[in-house]
């Protein structure tokens, strides 16, 4: 799970499951749309989620217990 934060609610993070994305798109806040259809507007630039999800997988595949 990749944590980030909401637009509007930086103290607030939350956890997203980076299986379920299907676009992060710029316009000019950053939309992240699931595959359930749902759409989430977040405070992280479309780079920094791509970062998260990278390292995410990264950790998975090297064995490491990230979130």
């Amino acid at each position: 799970m990749i944590a980030l934060h909401r637009l509007g609610h930086r103290a607030e993070p939350f956890l997203l499951n980076p299986d379920i994305i299907s676009t992060v798109e710029a316009h000019p806040d950053t939309v992240i749309a699931l595959t359930s259809g749902v759409r989430v507007v977040v405070a992280e630039s479309p780079a920094e989620v791509v970062a998260a999800i990278r390292t995410w997988r990264v950790g998975l595949l090297a064995g490491d217990d990230l979130l």
